[in-house]
């Protein structure tokens, strides 16, 4: 990839002392994919003392990709979700969704463990009975490099502010976000 993008630098170089462009003149950049990131949870509410189901999506338009969490490639930037949460509230794991195995022109068609398409990463969430606050926010940073066939991008971050209202442990909650979370509980 390294090499072909020196080629390419080279040979617009070339073509511009033939042609009589200027050597500052840079041609614009292709623009980054619109990624859209966003956080869910499976309930409308959390309860004091339980655990509530939560994800970032990722929604990465036709024709682009990201790297998986766990590239194939050893220069490939990894997917990772980093996740803040207020004092007392557990965060588990994050769960990375299964990647694709691509070969791209751009890297030799050497193999990529990328994702494409909607990405759901998973994840738990705790309140422990004695919190006191009225509402959870946990500040979700996503860092990814996003690419196409041709090129990659800068690596980029993404933050998220995710918001629930905390109640106590027998109050009612509503199944929110189905489309996310199924119908599991």
């Amino acid at each position: 990839m390294m090499t072909k993008l020196i080629l390419r630098t080279f040979l617009v170089a070339l073509l511009g002392v033939l042609i009589g462009i200027p050597s500052n003149f840079q041609a614009a950049p292709e623009p980054q994919p619109n990624i859209g990131v966003n956080g869910y949870y499976a309930n409308d509410k959390a309860q004091r003392g339980r655990t509530v189901q939560a994800a970032i999506v990722m929604d990465i338009p036709g024709g682009y990709h990201v790297n998986a969490n766990r590239p194939l490639g050893k220069y490939a930037i990894p997917t990772v979700l980093k996740i803040e949460a207020p004092r007392g509230v557990t965060v588990a794991p994050v769960s990375y969704p299964r990647a694709i195995v691509r070969k791209l022109k751009a890297v030799n068609n050497e193999p990529l463990a990328v994702y494409e398409g909607r990405a759901v990463l998973r994840f738990n969430v705790t309140v422990p009975a004695s919190y006191k606050d009225n509402e959870v926010v946990l500040k979700a940073r996503l860092r990814y490099q996003s690419c196409n066939d041709e090129v990659c991008f800068p690596p980029k971050n993404q933050d998220v502010d995710m918001r629930i209202g905390v109640v106590g442990p027998g109050d009612p909650l509503k199944r929110a976000n189905g489309w996310v979370f199924g119908g599991r509980r």
